[in-house]
């Protein structure tokens, strides 16, 4: 039930029954971004109604809450794909220094396009959204992660308060969530307009540890001090978590321990972007009952609940029968999580032998719009109708 339901304007009649709740989460990643929506494709023709209908809570972190944004609003994956296919360059490329130097005293491409997208005067008010929004940010002033709900009931979006999350324009808020450091300035918002001590800075949201939202998403749904509280349980609760691709780096050896060391250093960023997502995606699978995902190493596997494992070779585990949906494990949710490896073995499976790992892997190369696209539609024809279990 809702705590306060004259506070959740034209989603009253969508949240005030308790039922069965879906939930969608989508990773950062720069123009990567791309291959989440050519997965989303075919989830949403699966699904056969727009997602802002289907799931009822979505989150996204960096190029995830451009997604995320959109989605919620109403648009369809066609019109986001669009939006990238349109403004993908100036938002992602990676600028020439002195154009960098030059987008801290003028205003940026991304925040243009935003602006358009979303609305200038359109803030995060229940009327302005079809469905629940979370967006991560890091607020660098407090030097902790920001996830910014929607929910009506939460304590920081009561319309009392001065300082109140949902009169946050839209796209500033995402804007906050993809200032990364060095390609885009800071985003600074006024939270109270009459105390300026209210007034932080935001950096990306990619560089905290929710670059994966999917187990951030499942808490402020269920925690009560989030004031939201959906049930949990495998018949209760569904989590979809769509990646922007993903590939292991290679370091140093033994033989070589010093190897490389400068392009270690500077890949770390995006080395600890990939082992927060792989250590998130582990909480949903162990939290949540698993229906599919990708391998996460050779001792966990893809933690996918089978009849039986033991003494058995790899190949003979993967084969095993698994453990029907009828038979409740006693989770906490439904779990499924769609990505794409990038490494040259992933490329190939996938069927694009021509395609340079190291060049798809880069969140900034706009050049590759169109293959990460065609690379997210091909990863997509893994979502099968019954991962979704009693969901669909």
């Amino acid at each position: 039930m809702l705590l306060h339901p004259e506070h959740w304007g034209g989603l009253r009649g969508r949240y005030e029954q308790d039922r069965p709740r879906r939930m969608l989460a989508l990773d950062g990643g720069g123009i990567r971004g791309l291959l989440t929506l050519g997965i989303l494709e075919k989830l949403e023709a699966l699904v056969a109604a727009p997602l802002c209908e289907y799931f009822d809570y979505i989150a996204g972190t960096s190029t995830g809450a451009i997604i995320a944004a959109g989605l919620a609003r109403g648009r369809s994956v066609g019109d986001m794909v669009q939006f990238y296919r349109d403004n993908g360059k100036e938002m992602f490329e990676r600028a020439f220094l002195i154009e960098r130097l030059k987008y801290f005293y003028t205003a940026d491409p991304l925040r243009e396009k935003l602006g358009v997208v979303y609305g200038q005067n359109t803030d995060l008010g229940p009327d302005n959204l079809k469905c629940l929004l979370l967006v991560v940010t890091k607020n660098v002033t407090t030097d902790s992660p920001w996830p910014i709900s929607t929910n009506p009931d939460a304590k920081y979006n009561d319309p009392s308060r001065q300082d109140c999350n949902l009169r946050i324009p839209m796209w500033q808020l995402v804007r906050a969530s993809t200032a990364a450091p060095v390609y885009f300035p800071p985003e600074i918002l006024q939270w109270d307009p009459a105390d300026p001590s209210k007034t932080f800075v935001f950096v990306d949201g990619g560089v905290t540890p929710y670059n994966n939202p999917a187990f951030q998403l499942y808490r402020m749904a269920t925690e009560p001090a989030y004031r939201l509280n959906w049930q949990k349980g495998e018949k209760n609760l569904l989590i979809v978590s769509i990646g922007t691709g993903a590939a292991e780096s290679l370091g140093a050896t033994a033989a070589a321990p010093n190897k490389n060391i400068l392009s270690n250093v500077a890949g770390l960023p995006g080395e600890l972007m990939y082992a927060m997502q792989i250590d998130q995606d582990i909480n949903c699978r162990m939290v949540g009952r698993c229906t599919y995902g990708g391998a996460l190493d050779r001792e966990l596997l893809d933690l996918v609940p089978r009849m039986t494992t033991e003494g058995m070779t790899l190949d003979q585990q993967y084969a095993a029968p698994l453990v029907p949906l009828s038979t409740d494990l006693g989770r906490n949710f439904l779990y499924a999580r769609y990505n794409a490896d990038l490494s040259r073995q992933g490329l190939d499976r996938l069927g694009f032998q021509r395609v340079d790992p190291t060049s798809i892997q880069k969140m900034d190369a706009v050049e590759n719009m169109e293959t990460l696209l065609a690379i997210g539609q091909k990863a997509g024809e893994a979502i099968q109708r019954e991962h979704l279990g009693s969901f669909i």
